[in-house]
This record gives structure tokens, C-alpha cells and sequence, in this order.
């Protein structure tokens, strides 16, 4: 999501850092399930720790899909209220149902922005 991929940009938060939340996750590390599809990982900031780092709300499916929804920095706000919560999760059930198709050509017109690996390039 554009507004994500500028937050990260202007806090200097790497590919690298979104994926090791993804990877957590994967190890079945998740800080918080919130329903739906919709999980809650912590990121450090560079040179520090999780837990005064950044909260980012990502719609998530086991080894299958990921995406960054809403990110902030711990600092600027403890949490998202219950209807951003709920409106989140409803984001997260329709990415995590679009098509394959339909998510090549969101990232072809820029929606979205996909995080590669580090033996990968845009």
C-alpha cells in the first residue's frame, strides 16, 4: 500500500526488517492474532530493539501471503482503535481472497509494492 511503503521509506525500514516480521510469523512468532487474517509484528528500529520500535498490522496467511496494511512507531501511538481495527480487518479478508491476477497487476500499477529478498531485484 502507497501509504505504507512511504512510512517505511521515511523511518528507514528495510525490506530486510519486513521480512524477518513475516518470517516470525512463519515460525508461528506472531505478537498479535487479531481475527480475520489480520496479525499485529513488531519492528525494531535500526540499532534497537522491538519492543519501542514500530507496530505493523499485516494481513496474514501461513506460508501463502502477506501484506502490510498500517504501519507507526510505537512512540506516536499505542495502538489502532477498534474501528480502525475492524476496518483493517476487512482489508485483510479481501487482499488475502484476491487472485494471483489481480495482485500482479495491483503491484503493476503501483497499489502495491512487494518486498523482495536479498538475491532478488525490482
Amino acid at each position: 500500500m502507497k501509504g505504507l511503503a512511504r512510512f517505511a521509506r521515511r523511518e528507514q525500514i528495510a525490506d530486510s526488517q519486513l521480512r524477518a516480521a513475516i518470517e516470525r510469523a512463519e515460525r508461528g512468532t506472531i505478537d498479535a492474532d487479531l481475527g480475520g487474517g489480520l496479525i499485529k509484528q513488531r519492528v525494531a528500529r535500526r540499532g534497537e530493539g522491538r519492543s519501542g520500535g514500530y507496530r505493523m498490522m499485516i494481513a496474514y496467511r501461513t506460508k501463502d501471503r502477506a501484506f502490510f496494511l498500517l504501519g507507526f512507531a510505537k512512540n506516536e501511538r499505542e495502538n489502532v482503535s477498534s474501528d480502525q481495527q475492524a476496518a483493517l480487518r476487512k482489508l485483510a479478508e479481501v487482499w488475502l481472497r484476491t487472485s494471483d491476477a489481480r495482485i500482479t497487476d495491483s503491484i503493476q500499477e503501483g497499489v502495491l509494492q512487494e518486498v523482495f529478498d536479498d538475491d532478488e531485484s525490482a
